[in-house]
């Protein structure tokens, strides 16, 4: 997921985006490193503290390849 990268584009501290999500910090350093997988609930709060559509956290996980470089 882009938490991380989307946090820190945006200027905000794990502490500020759990006040404007409504999460836990802990809970947030969790998501944010791998140790627990959001629900989506907490999907959508996480990106309506980063004022993103929820997709935008997923996008390195859904990369469609590109046809020039699936080769022969």
């Amino acid at each position: 997921m882009q938490i991380r990268r989307l946090r820190e584009e945006r200027g905000y501290s794990l502490e500020e985006l759990a006040e404007r999500s409504g999460l836990s910090f802990r809970g947030l350093i969790y998501i944010e490193h791998g140790r627990r997988n959001p629900g989506v609930l907490t999907v959508l709060s996480i990106a309506s503290g980063l004022n993103v559509a929820p997709a935008r956290l997923f996008e390195d996980v859904f990369q469609v390849p590109d046809e020039t470089e699936t080769g022969p």
